[in-house]
């Protein structure tokens, strides 16, 4: 196999692993009804005038499956968390005992954990049509390759291992897609 072909096949690999880990970071923002420091990822607090993680100005941590506390590093910065969750339309409701935030976390309806399935199955298709797409480039620029004098038998053989390549990613990505099914429809 020719040097373009092996940096075709590992560019290729890296971008559809790429897909994966947006998938499995977009599947951490799908809540199953069990509490986790990362449903407040997405919360900006106004930190003297400026937009700062929640994570950088307190202590997130979830005793248990239904309640996640938020402990400020400084007390001032009490009043503006808890507005800062309000903004940010979580659908949760922090209660301030002036030492930190608790939030419970209200388990699921049927309905919603539906809801939730599939926003689950919408992520995951668009990872596969990413992944799709990086087989499509993949396979335009082996062709390219095949136009410039690289031998017919080397680029089929290519192409055959960029469809391995496709179906193994998505293979894994439906593995991911059952496992968070799972998860939510848990109850």
């Amino acid at each position: 196999m020719t040097e373009e072909i092996i940096f075709i096949l590992d560019s290729t690999k890296e971008s559809m692993n790429g897909s994966v880990a947006h998938l499995e970071k977009s599947f951490l923002n799908i809540r199953a009804g069990k509490a986790s420091p990362q449903m407040l990822g997405s919360v900006f607090v106004d930190y003297y005038g400026s937009q700062t993680p929640l994570s950088q100005v307190a202590n997130v941590n979830t005793p248990d499956a239904r309640t996640i506390t938020v402990t400020p590093w400084e007390k001032a910065m009490l009043h503006p968390i808890e507005k800062a969750i309000m903004i940010a339309n979580l659908g949760f409701n922090p209660m301030n005992n002036g030492e930190n935030i608790i939030i419970s976390v209200p388990p699921l309806t049927e309905e919603r954990r539906k809801d939730l399935v599939k926003q689950a199955k919408a992520e995951a298709e668009d990872a596969k049509v990413s992944i799709r797409n990086a087989r499509k480039d993949a396979n335009t620029d082996i062709k390219k390759l095949e136009k410039e004098g690289t031998s017919e038998d080397i680029c089929k053989t290519a192409e055959d291992d960029v469809q391995k390549l496709t179906d193994s990613f998505i293979k894994k990505i439906e593995e991911h897609l059952a496992i968070k099914e799972a998860e939510i429809m848990k109850v």
